[in-house]
């Protein structure tokens, strides 16, 4: 299958946006993301040059940075609603951390008397299952030392009915 380009990445953009996401679709890359921060950006009265610069425009924005290396996102209201929410109805910026989120292609949003696609946080949470380490035979003298049991080691550690089986016998 040939490799396509979005037509939007002729127009620079300092921000994540749907030619972005539709380049990450492309590449068969995850739309899935962890959010490091969101920071606000705000238009100060008489100070040129403050604010968020998105499009050419100086713009009061909330602004997220993600862990991935990808471009910061503008939040506009909905999307803010959504963090907020992921964020257990926090309304403070500063909670709004180490949140993962996916994104998708919004299409046919109202932009003036246009219709435009747009980057937007589905508003389901991802689910990230953490990946255990497997708790393997090198383990077993320092969890008998510990006194660990077998259901302390499982929440730790991933252990296989034979390791399971091995560590029982080692520790009578």
């Amino acid at each position: 299958m040939e490799n396509k380009t979005h037509y939007r990445r002729a127009f620079k953009s300092d921000h994540l946006g749907s030619a972005d996401l539709a380049q990450f679709i492309e590449d068969k890359k995850s739309l899935v993301f962890k959010i490091k921060e969101v920071k606000l950006f705000e238009v100060k009265e008489g100070v040129k040059g403050s604010g968020a610069k998105v499009a050419g425009k100086f713009i009061t924005a909330n602004i997220a940075y993600f862990h991935e290396n990808i471009k910061p996102m503008v939040l506009n209201a909905g999307n803010s609603s959504t963090v907020r929410g992921f964020a257990n109805g926090s309304e403070w910026l500063e909670d709004w951390k180490d949140i993962y989120v996916e994104l998708y292609i919004k299409k046919h949003i109202k932009f003036g008397n246009e219709r435009v696609e747009g980057a937007w946080i589905l508003p389901i949470q991802p689910v990230i299952k953490k990946v255990l380490p497997k708790f393997t035979e090198s383990n077993f003298e320092k969890a008998k030392e510990a006194g660990a049991s077998l259901d302390k080691i499982k929440s730790i550690y991933s252990v296989t009915p034979e390791i399971s089986a091995k560590y029982s016998e080692y520790v009578k």
